[in-house]
């Protein structure tokens, strides 16, 4: 599969990090048939008690409904979505192609991590893959 990168709006929540947190807000989000790409959630450095929930995509009418009603927002920062077959030094390949096209501190989320096979209507290819190892 070849690997894409596209812009995304990633959508996020601050809750308290407590178990059941995440599939608490996920259940609005399933209610309406969301099939979600990226499910993130973390708890923040030297916080113990408070976690950000990040979620991708979220669109429509139905769906934004079920976002909001589960305390998500959509986030200002921004971020690529990396999806394709894994391959070493991938990372460091599209990294080194964001950078030279001039991104700063977008942030990316490789989609292969996730185990994901799903074809993406990205509209940029990126760096090919390089050749056996010796």
């Amino acid at each position: 599969m070849a690997v894409t990168v596209k812009k995304v709006s990633i959508w996020r929540t601050e809750v308290e990090d407590r178990p059941g947190t995440l599939a608490r807000v996920l259940e609005p989000l399933a209610g309406a048939g969301a099939d979600l790409k990226v499910v993130m959630g973390y708890r923040y450095p030297g916080e113990g008690s408070r976690a950000a929930i990040e979620v991708y995509p979220v669109s429509g009418k139905k769906l934004t409904a079920a976002a909001q009603s589960a305390g998500l927002s959509p986030v200002s920062i921004p971020t690529l979505l990396v999806e394709g077959d894994d391959r070493p030094g991938l990372g460091q390949k599209l990294s080194a192609a964001l950078g030279e096209g001039a991104s700063t501190s977008a942030t990316w989320w490789p989609r292969w991590w996730a185990g994901s096979s799903r074809p993406s209507t990205a509209s940029r290819p990126a760096p090919t893959r390089p050749g056996p190892r010796r």
